[in-house]
């Protein structure tokens, strides 16, 4: 989600400001794009909660979640929880995809922040990288 709106990946450039979860808005350092084999989560449309997320997609595993749910209570007995894609694979509605090729989109920023991509709330660790992906 950016201050002009909601935005697919491909389209974020350096210098685009990005509404986030924690500091309301943040300034988009740069994007890196590259095809990796990554193992990979897919997760199912409102899988998570209305619209969370609002369409299929795709993460790489270890990207960390902001789940504000149940699952948080039941896997690290708090309110609110990041948690690694992988933690939450089900094998039904979030499954392992294993290894594969997947286009990567990483979003760089001078802190950490929880952005929202999807309608999910995802973390993007400070000066290193959140990492979306696309099939290639």
């Amino acid at each position: 989600m950016t201050l002009d709106g909601e935005l697919p990946v491909e389209h974020l450039t350096r210098g685009d400001r990005i509404i986030t979860r924690d500091t309301g808005m943040a300034f988009l350092r740069g994007v890196d794009v590259a095809i990796r084999r990554a193992r990979c989560v897919r997760i199912t449309a409102r899988t998570l909660g209305t619209n969370r997320p609002d369409g299929d997609l795709i993460l790489p595993a270890q990207t960390a979640i902001n789940i504000r749910d149940w699952r948080a209570k039941a896997l690290y007995g708090a309110d609110a929880a990041l948690i690694p894609a992988y933690r939450l694979i089900d094998g039904e509605f979030i499954t392992d995809m294993g290894n594969t090729d997947v286009r990567v989109h990483e979003l760089r920023f001078d802190t950490s922040h929880i952005l929202y991509a999807g309608g999910m709330e995802i973390v993007a660790p400070q000066y290193q990288t959140t990492q979306i992906a696309r099939h290639a």
